[in-house]
């Protein structure tokens, strides 16, 4: 699995032109699921994610978790994270997971992530042509792999 994690002073999810999801100050995850992952990766990622100290303390310094600041977390699927442009200019998502897998797994690292933090995470619709608008703080960009596990 991969994740990139925005930090964000606020992010949404639009549907068609409606509003489906937004969170003020907090994380906006965007989640992309690969044949072969596994309830494990996602359960680090998850705890990664609650854990990743990419807010500033009193000393301005990146020290604090989203959990630390109470913060909120957008969790939105998106199944081009796989991508590979090895071959040509027209990107191959062969190592995309199929629609059960994906699902499953994007479902079960938004309960984690949900747990760990001891509340609710707004989504988006997994599948669905998505509209995502976020203010990016910082910019504050990490990429992270569970089979890198770095």
């Amino acid at each position: 699995m991969r994740i990139v994690i925005q930090r964000v002073l606020s992010a949404s999810v639009s549907i068609e032109g409606v509003l489906h999801s937004s969170i003020g100050r907090g994380l906006l995850v965007l989640v992309g699921v690969e044949n072969g992952d596994t309830p494990d990766d996602a359960r680090w990622l998850a705890d990664k994610t609650a854990a990743l100290r990419i807010f500033d303390d009193e000393n301005g310094v990146m020290n604090r978790s989203i959990s630390d600041i109470g913060g909120e977390v957008l969790s939105v699927s998106q199944f081009t994270l796989t991508a590979s442009t090895r071959k040509g200019n027209r990107p191959s998502y062969i190592r995309a997971a199929g629609h059960e897998l994906a699902t499953s797994l994007y479902n079960l690292y938004t309960d984690f992530v949900a747990d760990r933090l001891g509340r609710t995470v707004p989504t988006g619709v997994f599948g669905a042509d998505m509209q995502v608008e976020l203010i990016n703080d910082g910019p504050v960009t990490i990429i992270i792999d569970s089979r890198l596990r770095e």
